[in-house]
């Protein structure tokens, strides 16, 4: 039987969520606020919240001084081709964990997690050397195979969970209808587990979307995205708090309407196996 819950209890839970959800989003609504102050509204102390004189000022002066869509043109390819590589193995690497494990199985899965460990900069020499060999360096196809292998890990480990919720059994029956294993894969488990793959895309897509170190030191002008983008704000003569507030929520802006328009299959995803 469910346990009953006060209207009290219902009231004190919703307004500590709504409490929690602003804490968390108060720094990206502060970025937007301060993109519509002036320099001197935005490090003024004590703060200003509200009561400013509102201006799109930052917004024109960084339009003109930057190439908005060509950064903006580079995050898209390399999100997304990152995103649909690394499904591309992940998704075979998974079911082979989760339908035809070996003793080995938990050893390897175990293996690519720790690889999540390694400081990022503990491996940039020897990629950064490897890069001007094969002449990837401010490539969009280097920084594709490289966001792919850095999340890689993480694509596998959700795949091969969401998987692991399908009955084996299903499989057993297409398998003695005579499908192959690429049917059995495309057709059968495929869109079975299309809440989890729909969120491991929207997660990798976000992880590699945000990734700064690795765009910031394998580009300079060519394969540039969003992030190299907000850095050019930053330079010897100071930090203009108004401009870098306007690129960051420029940068932003298509990750939040994403997030907006795929929050419910990404909750779907998640919660697929809990349902299970």
């Amino acid at each position: 039987m469910a346990r009953s819950v006060s209207s009290r209890r219902k009231l004190i839970n919703t307004g500590l969520a709504w409490a929690i959800g602003l804490l968390i989003f108060f720094p990206i609504l502060w970025t937007i606020l301060t993109s519509f102050k002036t320099e001197a509204q935005a490090i003024a102390s004590p703060p200003i919240f509200l009561a400013f004189d509102w201006t799109t000022e930052n917004y024109g002066v960084v339009m003109e001084r930057s190439d908005y869509g060509r950064f903006l043109m580079n995050s898209i390819i390399i999100a997304g081709g990152s995103t649909i590589l690394g499904l591309i193995i992940a998704v075979p690497a998974a079911w082979s964990m989760a339908f035809v494990p070996s003793h080995r199985t938990k050893d390897i899965l175990l293996w690519m997690l720790s690889t999540k460990m390694l400081p990022a900069v503990g491996v940039l020499y020897p990629i950064y050397l490897l890069f001007i060999q094969l002449g990837l360096l401010d490539s969009r196809a280097g920084l594709v195979v490289v966001m792919m292998l850095i999340n890689l890990p993480i694509m596998v480990w959700m795949l091969y969970t969401y998987f692991r919720e399908i009955p084996v059994e299903i499989l057993e029956a297409a398998r003695m209808d005579g499908a192959t294993l690429k049917e059995e894969v495309l057709y059968i488990l495929t869109p079975m587990a299309v809440p989890g793959i729909a969120s491991t895309m929207l997660l990798n897509f976000i992880l590699a979307w945000n990734e700064a170190f690795w765009t910031l030191n394998l580009t300079a002008v060519n394969a540039a995205p969003l992030t190299a983008f907000i850095a050019s704000y930053s330079s010897p003569e100071g930090l203009f708090f108004a401009k870098l507030s306007a690129a960051s929520t420029m940068a932003i802006a298509p990750i939040l309407i994403l997030g907006w328009f795929s929050q419910k299959q990404l909750v779907r995803g998640l919660t697929f196996g809990a349902v299970k």
